[in-house]
């Protein structure tokens, strides 16, 4: 199973974000993070992707830890995040 995760930070609070990033948890061996990479699509300004990819099996118990690591960064001013989770084979 994978789940893609989009935040964006706008660039005025990006040094609260590398404060932010050094008390991410771990996460769990199980979960492998692939990124974070940058949208520079036109228009996705700020944009960050990072997909996480686990056993189907581990669905409950691995949101829980993603959204415990992305939720280090909930304070930050002008934080947005999204999430959508994808069959393997449709990413």
């Amino acid at each position: 199973m994978t789940i893609k995760c989009t935040f964006s930070i706008p660039l005025k609070s990006i040094r609260d974000y590398a404060r932010q990033i050094a008390e991410v948890p771990p996460l769990p061996e199980y979960i492998t993070k692939r990124g974070p990479y940058i949208d520079d699509a036109v228009g996705a300004s700020n944009q960050t992707i990072t997909i996480y990819e686990f056993d189907e099996s581990k669905y409950p118990e691995a949101w829980k830890n993603i959204f415990k690591q992305l939720g280090a960064f909930h304070g930050i001013p002008g934080f947005s995040f999204s999430a959508q989770v994808m069959a393997k084979d449709n990413v």
